[in-house]
């Protein structure tokens, strides 16, 4: 019996980077999607282009830039929408437009005030006006999980008469449970045998922790096409997780009978480049890519892995690529070697990039630091992560921070705020809480600090020290940004800078008249 070949579309662009606080620069989604170029995704949903100017310039350069899999951008069933998706992906060898409707009653009475008709007409009318500019055209009935059957069915009917190649069954709430879910696909191939002449996709959110089950369920009852993001992200609880869906297909293939154009041995290192990028971190005990997945610490399962690891272990770490945990790097690497490591974690840079991150890298390794792998990658991720100067709308010139025993730190802070210089005082339980009250008494309350993380890069007093932050605006979106130095106090004053100037740009971007 032939193997089907499973169609994986990668969502992390798109409903990825609707995770919380997960936002990504126009750059960083272009590295990122260069990275799942080669990890052999079939189709990268870059992004939602009339959601914001920034959305349709990144679905716009990875269209230009990125060879390979298809390009898709999301669209609602509207003109405005379908159009601007095309003026997006229009550049890509492979475009396609992927244009939905909710279809469930909630949705159509409450937030849609629709009728079933009315929505079918819709849907059709943005489906033909898709095909208009491309051939591949995918439709989403919006919560389809809580839609009727044969609602469900008689829009899929009308809309793939209409021109639509895939069809995409997505539980967008994460309501299914896996029977039910498999089940929902078999009947769709029953009441629409048309469907087998077309790709029929699932796209399953983790609500319920179901969404990888949901997933392979669909895959055993017909479904074709699995979307899904790197690590899980996305919306509320997150996505399928590609990397669990794919080891699930090469590892039980026995099983599913189904293969995919996935090279798993990049599958770690495009898990790394999400997580740095995007600053989620993902779990210890994340199947597949966690820390943990290949731990053995009770002396029962480490006896039997030293006398054969298929005791213990169902796959290899080398199945999905991944790698030692450091190399050294010294003051007298060169950017071949810099460049040659980060290739091998994702990461395709362009000249002036890997110029700034082996200055930096030389830099430390002067003042006697031995350079390690995560060192390199905490560089380029700083690198990666900085703003254009049209971008930097305010700018350190310098702190100052005194302390001592039995007395308050308090700091003082000169910033370049919009080209003017402003100075700012504070004080604080601690150096750091003193410099960021400093900043906050100059830029004021329209944006507030949510959260705060420091790590070590490394072990030792001259580690580096990576900053994570989330910041919120008055209307509680999130921002996250991301500095590392070798001072604990520089790389905070940075790192809320940094989100400081990702809130206001975003701010001026949805109301460019203040």
């Amino acid at each position: 019996m032939d193997k089907r070949r499973i169609v994986i579309f990668d969502t992390t662009l798109r409903d990825g980077e609707q995770s919380p606080g997960a936002s990504l620069t126009v750059n960083e989604k272009l590295i990122i999607a260069k990275q799942l170029a080669r990890l052999g995704v079939d189709v990268i949903e870059a992004g939602f282009p009339i959601a914001s100017e920034g959305d349709f310039e990144a679905v716009r350069l990875i269209a230009k830039n990125v060879k390979g899999p298809i390009i898709c951008g999301l669209a609602r069933a509207s003109d405005a929408d379908i159009d601007r998706c095309w003026e997006a992906v229009k550049y890509a060898e492979k475009p396609r437009i992927h244009t939905f409707i909710a279809t469930s009653k909630v949705h159509r009475e409450e937030k849609l005030k629709k009728s079933k008709d009315d929505v079918i007409k819709l849907a059709v009318n943005a489906v033909r006006r898709a095909k208009r500019y491309c051939d591949d055209v995918e439709f989403s009935p919006e919560d389809a999980a809580r839609t009727s059957l044969d609602y469900m069915c008689d829009v899929v009917r009308e809309v793939i008469k209409a021109g639509a190649t895939t069809i995409n069954i997505p539980d967008t709430v994460g309501y299914s449970e896996p029977g039910e879910f498999g089940d929902r696909i078999k009947y769709l191939f029953e009441k629409v045998p048309e469907a087998k002449n077309i790709v029929v996709s699932v796209h399953c959110h983790n609500d319920l922790g179901n969404a990888v089950a949901n997933s392979l369920a669909a895959v055993i009852n017909g479904a074709t096409q699995v979307e899904g993001c790197i690590n899980g992200i996305g919306e509320r609880a997150g996505n399928a997780s590609i990397e669990e869906v794919v080891m699930n297909l090469v590892t039980r293939k026995d099983f599913f009978n189904a293969v995919t154009g996935i090279n798993t041995r990049e599958i770690y290192k495009t898990s790394r480049l999400v997580s740095n990028l995007t600053g989620i971190d993902v779990q210890r005990n994340k199947a597949i890519v966690g820390v943990n997945a290949f731990a053995h610490e009770a002396g029962i399962h480490q006896h039997g892995v030293l006398s054969d690891r298929r005791t213990y272990e169902i796959m290899t770490m080398e199945d999905v690529g991944w790698m030692g945990e450091n190399i050294v790097i010294g003051k007298h690497s060169g950017k071949h070697a810099i460049t040659a490591l980060l290739e091998d974690e994702g990461y395709k840079l362009d000249k002036d990039q890997i110029n700034q991150i082996t200055n930096k890298v030389k830099e430390l390794a002067d003042k006697q630091k031995t350079i390690e792998r995560d060192d390199v990658l905490a560089i380029a991720i700083d690198v990666t992560h900085q703003l254009s100067e049209k971008e930097q709308r305010i700018k350190l010139e310098e702190f100052a921070v005194t302390t001592g025993s039995g007395m308050m730190p308090t700091a003082s802070v000169k910033l370049i705020v919009d080209g003017e210089v402003k100075i700012g005082a504070g004080v604080g339980d601690g150096p750091i809480d003193a410099v960021s009250s400093a900043i906050w008494n100059i830029v004021g309350p329209s944006v507030r600090l949510v959260e705060y993380n420091l790590k070590a890069i490394t072990g030792g007093t001259d580690a580096l020290a990576d900053v994570s932050i989330k910041l919120a605006d008055k209307d509680n979106n999130i921002f996250s940004a991301r500095a590392v130095n070798e001072d604990v106090i520089k790389a905070s004053v940075l790192g809320i800078i940094k989100g400081i100037n990702k809130a206001l740009n975003f701010e001026k971007r949805e109301n460019p008249q203040r």
